[in-house]
């Protein structure tokens, strides 16, 4: 459920975002994680995406970051903590830092290892919006392996309450790893109200330090699709 909820380039120069220290947009290429962190994982997926992942000794042990880009660049980042939860997460366009802000009911990777975990926690964001999180994850006790990775498959299910009152709900497959403890976009649905819209950004790379593509800005799959959709949209009139 984690990276379902708050669903990032390449240049020396930073960007400070409420202590978050992240590159500027620039030319595609290898990302470089801030000073005092380190870079220790890559993922290609699905739907034009690739995300990096890196620790900072100056978080908290156990939390760390991913950064996602697209064909555009940068745009998303997020800390999670050593039980999954989103401590922060910043979109980029636009720039707005969302944090947690209390659990009722702390999302808890160990329990998820169990079989299965329940959430109610809040949200709030720097440009005033709050909202209420709600839902569940559960072990299918499927295994699937990727690019050699074996991945524990879920089921979730969440339902995200705004302060005006609208809805937004979403459900869903995703996919942990336990000694990373870290979940992975599988296929799922997301509806605001307005219909159920299919998405799925699963792993299909996993890159680690030294190997070719480790902390790179260019995603590889899918793109020429989402492309294509895109233009046919705009000529459409949609």
């Amino acid at each position: 459920m984690t990276n379902a909820i708050l669903s990032l380039c390449r240049s020396t120069a930073l960007v400070v975002c409420g202590g978050l220290m992240l590159p500027d947009a620039g030319f595609a290429g290898s990302f470089t994680p801030p000073a005092g962190c380190t870079g220790w994982l890559t993922v290609q997926g699905r739907a034009c995406r690739v995300s990096n992942f890196y620790k900072c000794t100056q978080d908290a042990p156990g939390d760390q970051w991913r950064t996602d880009f697209d064909q555009e660049g940068l745009f998303f980042a997020s800390r999670t903590d050593a039980e999954g939860q989103w401590v922060e997460s910043i979109d980029m366009n636009p720039m707005v830092r969302q944090v947690m802000d209390g659990a009722e009911d702390p999302a808890s990777f160990s329990e998820l290892l169990g079989g299965v975990d329940t959430f109610a926690f809040s949200l709030r964001r720097d440009d005033g919006g709050a909202s209420t999180v709600r839902g569940f994850d559960r072990l299918t006790g499927k295994t699937v392996v990727i690019d050699g990775i074996s991945l524990q498959e879920t089921q979730f299910e969440f339902a995200e309450t705004k302060a005006d009152g609208s809805v937004v709900q979403s459900r869903g497959n995703e996919y942990i790893n336990a000694d990373w403890r870290l979940f992975f976009a599988g296929p799922s649905e997301w509806d605001d109200g307005n219909g159920g819209v299919p998405m799925d950004g699963s792993p299909l790379q996993f890159i680690f330090p030294g190997e070719p593509g480790f902390f790179s800005t260019e995603p590889l799959f899918e793109c020429d699709a989402i492309l294509s959709s895109y233009s046919k949209g705009a000529s459409d009139g949609n």
